[in-house]
């Protein structure tokens, strides 16, 4: 075998090899993509306006128009984000953090597909608040904040003072959450949770 045939046989080796490795880069590469792309199409469930609780069809019908977020007077419509979900990048949740819903329907009333759909004041329900491990009252004593501001008379306390959510009368307006102070003075722990938040009804959170 001559020298020359040699280098061409090492060449066309070489050559695949570093068609073999791109390919397999590529697949990796594209395996990871797929996977990103999964987990932004994973569909999740999230805290809706009064009168958009059913989720697949608020979904069939939600525009992401902003009306609602727009009309909202406490500012407690927000949007969703593409870490939410793909279906849900845009859509209208709640953010209690911001404000509280008054069930005032002016949402309702601007939605053009009845996406949000009319709601009986009384027995609607956004979700149900849930005191969390990072409640002032359940760690050291002392605050009663959600329970006086609770319209809806949905927080007692028990024998020791602390806060405890009653699932049949709490609607999820999420002025509890808006106005606890625990993000606040414990912010030396860090995160995000306040001492109560509302979540969807089929989570059952409650400490």
């Amino acid at each position: 075998m001559g020298p020359d045939k040699t280098a061409q046989e090492h060449g066309t080796l070489a050559g695949f090899s570093r068609r073999t490795f791109l390919k397999a880069t590529g697949g990796v590469v594209a395996m990871l993509g797929l996977g990103e792309v999964g987990r932004a199409m994973k569909r999740t469930e999230l805290l809706r306006p009064p009168g958009g609780q059913d989720e697949a069809s608020f979904l069939s019908r939600c525009l992401k128009c902003d009306r609602c977020r727009s009309v909202c007077p406490t500012s407690v419509i927000g949007v969703a984000r593409v870490e939410d979900g793909i279906l849900n990048a845009r859509t209208p949740v709640m953010k209690f953090h911001i404000g509280h819903c008054t069930f005032c329907k002016k949402c309702v009333e601007v939605c053009p597909t009845e996406a949000l759909t009319p709601f009986d004041i009384k027995t609607v329900k956004i979700g149900v608040a849930a005191v969390t491990d990072r409640c002032i009252a359940w760690n050291s004593g002392g605050c009663v904040v959600c329970h006086r501001a609770c319209p809806y008379h949905a927080i007692l306390l028990d024998a020791q003072n602390r806060p405890v959510v009653d699932s049949t009368k709490c609607n999820g307006c999420g002025l509890c959450e808006r106005v606890c102070p625990a993000l606040v003075l414990r912010t030396y722990i860090d995160g995000k949770v306040r001492g109560i938040e509302v979540g969807l009804a089929s989570e059952g959170r409650a400490l």
